[in-house]
């Protein structure tokens, strides 16, 4: 009975999110667009339009011109931390409120508005000039005056637009005619779907027919299209021609379009234009851009409110202390403007330096050559991922396949001995294309030589014949496939395929000497190493599916009219399929273990009789497969962990089932389609998020744009956890822009997903260090800069607090001047923000031990325990150093000053060098040129401090016992704790 686990329907929650979602229909009819529905499209006349439609204008940016400085300042004023020292700054305006010069309140505001205006300002202009690119591409257009010249943003629905070859199609067409003698058209569609291999496409039967392409405005004809949507791999519409007799008309799929964002590879095409602007596929695929804010950065901000609450406590028992006497309200806020020290500026500063500090470090690493920091608000956020989403088959394999092993079961042929495979190849069409000598007989060697060079012949033509890979020929940068079928150049040969497997096998053919030189819809032509053409009638091709995980293609020979059916696919399928051996199983699981992709291939001659007697079978594809090898070769599971490959479902009840026996198996990685993955969570949400996260690796394969977002988004929902999205397509920036750090990897599909992200790579394997040594030194470092920063203001406040209760509660300032400015300034600020520069293990010991990573997740480095014992820390040692100063001044007031703040300058000082764990000579630098620089200062100080006292014994033993009681016991403590309780990493650096 516990088979039967009940399950409870998702209900649906609204999504409390400010950022609005491109493609959604709210969005749309916000903007005035209405209501999206199907449209009727006349060839040739935008003017007779159903409906408005929006302008064919790319805009990737977050503000315009007039919301850029409202947007940037709401964005940095709507949290506490900044809006305070906003506050506290126009405070100073006021004359009662006074405590300084406006200068010491409104610089440091200043420079870092600034520098966030100067960030973001710069990000803008980028992505206004990107855009401004696109927008400005010029196209050709059909007019009944002729050809136009027309930008892509004057292009409005029901244009005919010419596109040339490699030129980006600038809006969401129906294809009416090509160039190309076959008929069809290549495109590149890596923008789009993150593919790399070549679409084809049809035109419209009707108006390919047309004498020219000037015909297309002669007649009267239109096309019905579906209402825009996100879906970019179906379409539904029909075209009419009512100028015919009878009328013609024709049903259009998705082989008829041509998608925006997609790039014509062959030919030039004409297509009428469907959808623009924000109703194109690319967009609506695509979530609006964001501002990404830090959790370290929230957590600082939640911090500062805590001290905010002290500092408010800390005012009011003053004031209650003085019995609420006279003017108490004025009192309140000079006592809050007298302690806000307590939340420190310079916290906002150094941090901000900080994160410039480590891009600049990150995109100076020689390890990780052309890493590009795109977002520098966020570095922090690569040292605490729960969950990392990558893109699969493009990113992981660089979409690049060799063929690296040829197993005929007696013999194999690796990488070092391909060239006898290529003299096999040789001797069999060197001996087809010669006489043989008369002889008496062959001799056992020649037959043994023989029977093996046909056998690696007939696996080569095998493999060469068994896909669905065609060349195209290139000349002086235009197709030219009559050309090429003439004279077949090697030289302007490419191979296009739909997976860079397919491609691989074909190249690995023509490198041993049986070239694939030709292919049209129905024959296939090799050329062998004599130059001899081999022609073959294609009569079925048998496509890849996900059921059987197989292809085949049946082919006659020309020369000898054989009829042979050639088939490949999955191991596990064509064991049961092929003539049963003692080899095939026990092979497969030895190269499979390699981390080898495994192919069968077979062949069976077919009787002309057998071959029209043939059925129509369903032969291999293997997306899923797909997806199981990858999480085995990228060791996302173990060997001996078990894979669950989600079946198929497609209504609420077979989810049901699938889901409950997905729940009974435990320590299993999950593997599933994208359709699936739909059904899921439209009825189970929930319950499929709570099992995946139980999973120690889940496979996703064919998921669309907003499905990958949606992953992300119910993630960051579900679990709280930081996600981190990787991916090197068009596809992927959906995904990259929603997780909260962002991944682009500059590969063969383009550079959109990079141009999109918050860090490019340029190799998956660089994410390994971008995270282990960078994200987690940006985390450490800042929680310790942000402590310490903190730490140095919570002194100076705890020894005004004790200054004031001692001096009758009066709300006077201890330090004026350049005192109190200098202490943030020259005197500490380069030994403090030299805490950048620490680190606690190698980055070769970070790389090999990933459970140091895993620490950071807990959030100790910053969390309320460090903010209270640093709290404790300050409290302390403000004390100690005020109430050591109070006890030991000889008679004048300048005398506390000089021993107070000499003991201050001195203890924060020793306290860098006892919060530094591995030194560098910059961290020495800038403690020695810190204490020179206040030691030279005090000459001009003679406002402050007593010159002719600071030279004197007395003050010299009275700030070294101050100092002395202020550290020691904290050095003591850190000795004690690394004695009897060290950290983990000290485990590895011993």
């Amino acid at each position: 009975m516990t088979d039967n686990i009940p399950l409870q329907p998702v209900r649906q929650k609204k999504r409390m999110d400010s950022r609005p979602r491109a493609g959604c229909c709210e969005w749309v009819r916000c903007c005035g667009g209405g209501e999206p529905r199907p449209r009727t499209v006349w060839l040739g006349h935008p003017e007779k339009r159903d409906q408005r439609y929006p302008r064919n204008v790319i805009n990737n940016q977050k503000y315009n011109f007039f919301t850029f400085l409202p947007g940037v300042l709401f964005n940095q004023f709507k949290y506490f931390f900044n809006l305070y020292f906003l506050l506290l700054a126009c405070s100073q305006f006021v004359p009662e409120m006074r405590l300084g010069a406006l200068y010491t309140y409104w610089v440091p505001l200043g420079f870092v508005l600034a520098v966030t205006v100067i960030r973001e300002a710069v990000e803008e202009i980028r992505c206004y000039v990107r855009d401004r690119e696109v927008n400005c591409q010029v196209y050709s257009r059909l007019t009944a005056r002729g050809t136009v010249k027309v930008k892509s943003s004057n292009i409005q629905v029901g244009d005919l637009i010419i596109v040339e070859k490699n030129q980006r199609v600038p809006a969401d067409m129906i294809f009416l005619r090509t160039s190309e003698k076959n008929g069809s058209c290549f495109l590149r569609t890596d923008q789009l779907d993150g593919e790399t291999d070549w679409k084809l496409r049809l035109p419209v039967a009707c108006t390919q027919r047309l004498p020219t392409a000037a015909d297309l405005l002669q007649i009267r004809s239109y096309i019905y299209a579906e209402e825009p949507n996100i879906d970019i791999h179906n379409f539904v519409g029909t075209f009419t021609r009512e100028d015919s007799d009878p009328p013609i008309s024709e049903s259009l799929s998705i082989e008829n379009t041509l998608w925006a964002g997609t790039v014509i590879a062959s030919g030039t095409v004409v297509g009428v234009v469907l959808y623009t602007g924000r109703e194109l596929r690319s967009v609506m695929n695509t979530s609006n851009p964001r501002s990404k804010i830090g959790l370290f950065d929230l957590e600082v901000n939640c911090l500062t409110k805590i001290l905010f609450g002290a500092l408010v406590v800390v005012s009011l028992v003053m004031v209650a202390l003085q019995h609420f006497a006279g003017r108490w309200y004025l009192q309140i806020i000079r006592f809050l403007l007298l302690f806000s020290n307590i939340i420190p500026i310079s916290l906002r500063v150094n941090l901000d330096m900080g994160k410039i500090v480590y891009s600049w470090v990150i995109r100076r690493d020689s390890k990780i050559p052309g890493t590009v920091v795109r977002s520098s608000t966020i570095p922090e956020q690569l040292g605490r991922i729960s969950y990392l989403l990558t893109d699969k088959t493009g990113t992981l394999t660089q979409n690049e396949m060799v063929f690296k092993r040829l197993h005929l079961g007696t013999v194999a042929y690796g990488l070092d001995s391909m060239d006898e495979v290529q003299s096999h190849i040789f001797s069999i069409y060197t001996q087809q294309s010669q006489d043989p000598p008369a002889q008496k007989g062959p001799t056992l060697t020649t037959k043994v030589r023989r029977t093996m060079s046909s056998r690696v012949h007939e696996a080569v033509k095998a493999i060469a014949l068994c896909h669905n890979v065609t060349p195209v020929y290139e000349s002086n940068g235009v197709t030219d496939q009559a050309e090429a079928e003439k004279q077949y150049e090697d030289s302007c040969r490419v191979y296009q395929a739909s997976s860079p497997d397919e491609v691989a096998l074909v190249q690995w053919t023509e490198s041993v000497g049986l070239t694939l030189v030709g292919r049209d819809q129905s024959s296939m032509q090799l050329r062998t190493p004599g130059d001899q053409i081999l022609n073959f009638t294609i009569l079925q091709i048998f496509p890849f599916t996900y059921e059987s995980k197989r292809m085949g293609i049946i082919v006659r020979d020309e020369s000898t009219g054989e009829i042979t059916f050639y088939m490949k696919g999955a191991d596990v399928v064509m064991a049961g399929i092929v003539q049963y051996n003692d080899w095939l199983e026990e092979e497969c699981g030895n190269m499979a273990r390699e981390g080898l992709r495994v192919l069968v291939v077979a062949k069976k001659s077919l009787a002309e009789e057998q071959y029209q007697d043939f059925e129509v079978w369903m032969l291999t594809g293997d997306k899923l497969e797909t997806a199981t090898c990858t999480a085995k070769n990228a060791h996302l599971v173990t060997r001996n962990q078990d894979i669950h490959v989600f079946r198929l479902v497609t209504n609420r009840s077979e989810a049901h089932l699938e889901l409950n026996a997905f729940r009974r198996k435990h320590d299993c990685a999950l593997v599933i389609s994208g359709d699936s993955l739909e059904v899921c969570l439209k009825y189970y949400e929930y319950e499929f998020m709570e099992l995946a996260c139980q999973c120690p690796a889940v496979v996703c394969c064919r998921c669309t744009p907003t499905q990958k977002a949606q992953i992300v988004r119910l993630l960051q929902e579900r679990t709280g956890k930081l996600t981190c999205a990787v991916g090197d397509g068009g596809n992927d920036v959906s995904m990259i822009q929603e997780s909260d750090c962002g991944v682009g990897v500059e590969g063969k599909e383009g550079k959109q997903a990079s141009l999109a992200a918050d860090f490019s790579i340029t190799q998956f394997k660089h994410l390994g260090r971008l995270l282990m040594v960078h994200g987690r030194n940006s985390y450490k470092r800042s929680a310790a800069l942000s402590q310490f920063v903190i730490h140095r203001s919570l002194c100076i406040s705890t020894m005004q607090a004790v200054f004031s209760s001692v001096f009758y509660f009066a709300s006077v300032p201890l330090y004026q001047g350049f005192l109190i400015i200098g202490y943030s300034t020259i005197y500490t600020m380069f030994p403090v923000f030299s805490l950048v520069l620490d680190k606690d293990v190698k980055s070769e010991v970070a790389m090999l031990y990933p459970e140091l990573y895993k620490d950071l997740l807990k959030g100790r480095p910053l969390s309320y325990k460090t903010f209270l014992i640093w709290v404790l820390i300050s409290i302390y040692q403000g004390s100690t150093i005020m109430y050591g100063a109070l006890l030991l001044f000889e008679s004048e007031f300048v005398h506390i000053v000089a021993i107070s703040f000499t003991s201050l300058i001195l203890t924060e000082l020793l306290m860098v060098a006892l919060t530094i764990q591995t030194w560098h000579w910059l961290m020495t630098v800038a403690e020695l040129l810190s204490l020179a620089c206040y030691i030279a200062s005090l000459v001009f100080l003679h406002e402050f401090i007593d010159v002719y006292f600071i030279a004197t014994l007395s003050f010299l033993w009275k700030v070294s016992v101050i100092t002395l009681v202020s550290c020691l016991p904290l050095y003591v403590l850190k000795y004690l704790r690394r004695r009897f309780s060290p950290p983990s990493y000290s485990k590895l650096t011993s």
